[in-house]
C-alpha cells in the first residue's frame, strides 16, 4: 500500500471513531491520506483528530478558503486513487446512488474516476430496508465496492447486521484490492482512444465525434492494475492518465504504424479508437477555394483491426463497434471477421452513453458465442470489466 493515496470520507455516525483508527493504520502502512467530513461527522470526531493522524488538512466545506487556487472537491478527486467511506450511513449511499451533491463529500462522490469503497453503518431496520438495499444495488452496479457490515450489538442497543467492520477488516479489504488489481504487472497493454483525421487540404479534414474518453479510461484502469501502457492516441483534450505512455497520431495511416510498432512484445491490444473509415484519394496543398459544387472520391482507409487479427499470435485483440442498428449480428460478425478475441458494443445512438457521454453501456461478444452485459456505470468501471475479461482470455493462453 505504500505510496497510495487514499480520500478517506467519514459520515456522521458513531462510528465515526474507528475512521480514526483506520486512518492512522492507512498512514502506517505508507498510504498518504486525506480526510473529507460531513457536517454531522464532525459532531462525532473533530477535523484537527484525523489532521494530527494524517498531517494533511481535513475537508468539511464545499466552500473552504483552505486552497482558494482550486476546486477543492475537483483536486481530491483527482488525487485519489481509492475512496474508501467510512462510516457509509444510508445518507450518504442514498446521496451516491442518486446522484445528489449537497456537500462537500457528495459532491467528491461525484467527481471520482476512482475506485470508491463503502463501509456501511446503521440500525439494523436501515439496513434491511427496500429502499437502502436498492441504492447499494445501484452503485455496486456502477462499481462500487461494499464491506460487509458485522451483526452484533449495535449502538441503538439493538442487536442485529449494520455494524461497520473493524478498521483491520478495512484494512485488510483495501490491502487485498490493490494485491488483486496488480495483476497486470508485467504486462504490455495497447490501447488506442480518440478520433482519427483524414486530409482533404491543409484546413479541412474527415474525422467522427469520438472524445477518446472510452479509451483513456481503458489505459488509466490499466496502469492502475500494474501494465505497461502504451496509449496511442488521436486528437483529443484529455490529460494523459498517469504512468501510461502516450503517442500522439493524425490519420489511420499514422494509427497503423504506432501500433505496429507496439504490435510484437505486447499482450493485450484493446482498439477502442473511432478510426476513419475513408480518406481522399488525393489530399489537396493549400486551402481550396469555394467555386461551386465539388465532388470527392474517397478511398478506404486501412483496416488496422483485421490487419491485427492476422498478425497477432498469443496476443489478446479486443475491438469495438460502435452502432447504431443490429448491434448484435454487427458485432458478432466483426469478432469473426476481424479474428479478434472480443468485441465490445456499445449503442451511440443513445445521447447518455454515446460519444462524449461520461458513462456507457457495453455488450461484449466473446469467442464460443459468449455475451457479457455490463450494465450502465463509469466509463472506468467498464474500462475494468473489459480489462476482467481479457485478462481472462490472457490466462488461458499463458
Amino acid at each position: 500500500m505504500k505510496g497510495k493515496k487514499i480520500v478517506l470520507c467519514v459520515s456522521g455516525g458513531i462510528a465515526a471513531y474507528k475512521a480514526c483508527i483506520l486512518a492512522s493504520s492507512l498512514v502506517k502502512a505508507g498510504a498518504e491520506v486525506r480526510v473529507a467530513m460531513t457536517e454531522n461527522a464532525a459532531k462525532f470526531v473533530t477535523p484537527l483528530t484525523f489532521e494530527t493522524l494524517t498531517k494533511n488538512a481535513v475537508v468539511t466545506d464545499s466552500f473552504s478558503r483552505e486552497t482558494p487556487y482550486e476546486v477543492t472537491h475537483i483536486s481530491m478527486a483527482k488525487f485519489a486513487d481509492l475512496v474508501i467511506v467510512a462510516p457509509a450511513t444510508a445518507n450518504i449511499i442514498g446521496k451516491a446512488a442518486n446522484g445528489i451533491a449537497d456537500d462537500f463529500v457528495s459532491t467528491l462522490l461525484m467527481a471520482v474516476k476512482c475506485p470508491v469503497m463503502f463501509a456501511p453503518a446503521m440500525n439494523t431496520a436501515m439496513y434491511e430496508n427496500e429502499a437502502f438495499q436498492e441504492n447499494m444495488a445501484k452503485l455496486k452496479k456502477r462499481g462500487a465496492h461494499f464491506i460487509e457490515p458485522g451483526t452484533g450489538l449495535l449502538a441503538c442497543g439493538d442487536i442485529g447486521k449494520g455494524r461497520m467492520s473493524e478498521p483491520e477488516e478495512i484494512l485488510s479489504y483495501i490491502r487485498k484490492y490493490f494485491l488483486d488489481k496488480q495483476e497486470l504487472t508485467g504486462l504490455k497493454v495497447v490501447v488506442t482512444a480518440g478520433p482519427t483525421r483524414e486530409r482533404i487540404d491543409d484546413v479541412r479534414f474527415i474525422s467522427n465525434r469520438s472524445t477518446g474518453k472510452m479509451g483513456y479510461e481503458i489505459a488509466r484502469a490499466a496502469a492502475d492494475r500494474g501494465a505497461d501502457v502504451v496509449l496511442v492516441s488521436g486528437p483529443v483534450s484529455l490529460e494523459c492518465p498517469e504512468n501510461v505512455r502516450r503517442i500522439n497520431i493524425e490519420s489511420a495511416a499514422d494509427m497503423l504504424e504506432a501500433v505496429l510498432s507496439q504490435f510484437d512484445d505486447a499482450d493485450i491490444i484493446i482498439k477502442a479508437a473511432a478510426v476513419a473509415d475513408y480518406k481522399t484519394a488525393e489530399k489537396r496543398d493549400g486551402k481550396i477555394k469555394k467555386s461551386g459544387d465539388m465532388s470527392l472520391e474517397l478511398i478506404r482507409t486501412q483496416d488496422i483491426l483485421a490487419l491485427l487479427g492476422e498478425r497477432k499470435n498469443k496476443q489478446v485483440l479486443v475491438g469495438f463497434a460502435a452502432e447504431m442498428e443490429n448491434l448484435r449480428s454487427n458485432a458478432e460478425g466483426k469478432l469473426i471477421r476481424k479474428n479478434a478475441d472480443m468485441i465490445c458494443a456499445n449503442d451511440v445512438s443513445r445521447s447518455d452513453i454515446g460519444f462524449g457521454s461520461d458513462e456507457n453501456a457495453i455488450t461484449l461478444f466473446l469467442r464460443g458465442e459468449r455475451q457479457i452485459e455490463i450494465e450502465k456505470c463509469s466509463k472506468y468501471a467498464a474500462a475494468n470489466r473489459i480489462l476482467d475479461e481479457a485478462f481472462k482470455i490472457y490466462r488461458e493462453r499463458h
